[in-house]
């Protein structure tokens, strides 16, 4: 009794094989892309945290902007605040852009506080 493949299992193995390494190949692909996005997303938002402490204890008003480089990669931040109408506090929100695989991205955190220059009298 002979125990070996055939023609047509060998070629239809390896069509199989054409048609599953190039999937999984992409799949690993985007899989990594997700991971890097993910992670400056993470940084970005770390960013964005220190923005809005920095103008709550400052006092800043207004708008700002600023660039901030963490791990070598560029982070450009802008903040805008103003007066809420609900209250003497001032609603402060921190927009982060930054880049990955060729594309832009932002993360915009936004909060309430009392500013010192805003405060009542």
């Amino acid at each position: 009794m002979d125990s070996a493949f055939t023609l047509v299992e060998v070629l239809a193995a390896l069509t199989f094989m054409a048609i599953v390494v190039p999937v999984t190949i992409q799949a690993m692909h985007l899989a990594s892309l997700s991971g890097e996005v993910a992670v400056r997303k993470v940084e970005a938002a770390w960013v964005a945290d220190r923005v809005l402490n920095e103008t709550v204890v400052t006092g800043s008003t207004g708008r700002q902007s600023g660039l901030v480089v963490e791990n070598g990669r560029e982070f450009r931040w802008t903040v805008q605040s103003d007066r809420w109408s609900v209250d003497t506090m001032q609603w402060i929100s921190a927009e982060v852009t930054y880049s990955a695989q060729g594309r832009d991205y932002t993360v915009t955190l936004t909060t309430l506080a009392c500013v010192p220059s805003v405060l009542p009298p």
